[in-house]
């Protein structure tokens, strides 16, 4: 039976491959410090990895829902001040339908009330024209179109629905209908707000004992029936105001969640990090001497 001889050159290639492995670990342990991350590469814990990699990807989905929410709840609260403000605007024609259908005023004051409900006519339309990012809010989905015109009563825009994506398969209506609370004016003759406007501005311009009297009657009721509409308007856009609120808040629960979980994946514990390079770097330094005394006493032999 023969016995192996340990040489030099394997004794010296051990403690290369031990002072190697030792200088590795120590690497790895000091980039995981640099880093915070415990999965440098996937081979490190595959399952980690791809978790990491679908929870990375939740996690961007959930910030494109939240983008969308934002925006949506942007979109909303611009609709909603525009709404509020043309409300205002229709409640002082309605004072000034009623003080002008008393009987009591003259021509003139006819005719100045009549300037003041045509201001509020234009300011109601430009309400309506009102823009968020660029966009008009009530133009239905052909956003590039302004709703109404300067010269005329006509709706220039459509009904189409103007959505945001606010979670897996949800999306949800952020435009109001305006359109069929303003309508298209005294050509329509369909008994919406600006054909209400028309007429009383007609009657007012005429100031005889029957258009007076149709101020107190068919036209306040026609102001009234549009109030109604437009309050309507303005709960859909609160509800969908509230919805929005909620999602927002599903979501930032899930963004938090998500993030937690990917911490807990993929990066390392600091505490236990630190120790681990401690040890490493104490385990390399020692193992760097005691391969200097190996080296060494092999070499003064060998050369004996």
């Amino acid at each position: 039976m023969s016995v192996g001889r340990i040489t030099n050159l394997m004794t010296t290639n051990q403690v290369l491959s031990d002072i190697n492995q030792a200088q590795y670990r120590l690497n790895v342990t000091q980039e995981q410090l640099s880093s915070g991350k415990k999965i440098l590469q996937p081979s490190d814990d595959p399952y980690g990895a791809t978790r990491a990699v679908d929870l990375n990807g939740e996690l961007s989905g959930l910030s494109t829902y939240a983008s969308n929410i934002t925006d949506g709840t942007a979109w909303t609260t611009a609709s909603d001040t525009a709404l509020q403000s043309i409300q205002n605007e229709v409640q002082r024609v309605r004072e000034l339908v009623v003080a002008a259908g008393n009987g009591t005023n003259s021509a003139s004051n006819l005719q100045a009330i009549n300037a003041e409900v045509t201001q509020l006519t234009s300011a109601i339309k430009q309400d309506a024209n009102t823009k968020y990012n660029g966009q008009y809010l009530f133009s239905g989905s052909a956003t590039g179109t302004a709703p109404y015109t300067t010269g005329s009563d006509t709706y220039q825009g459509n009904t189409g629905a103007v959505t945001r994506a606010i979670g897996p398969g949800t999306t949800l209506q952020v435009n109001a209908d305006l359109s069929s609370v303003l309508g298209s004016g005294a050509g329509a003759n369909d008994g919406k707000l600006l054909n209400v406007l028309a007429d009383i501005s007609a009657h007012l311009t005429s100031g005889s004992a029957s258009d007076v009297a149709a101020l107190s009657s068919t036209d306040l009721q026609g102001l009234d029936d549009n109030l109604s509409t437009l309050e309507q308007a303005q709960t859909s856009v609160g509800a969908t105001e509230d919805r929005l609120q909620l999602a927002s808040t599903r979501i930032s629960s899930l963004q938090t969640s998500d993030t937690a979980t990917l911490s807990n994946v993929q990066d390392a514990d600091y505490a236990t990090t630190l120790t681990n390079f401690s040890n490493e770097q104490a385990a390399f330094t020692a193992a760097l001497k005691a391969s200097a005394n190996i080296v060494q006493s092999s070499l003064m032999d060998f050369l004996q």
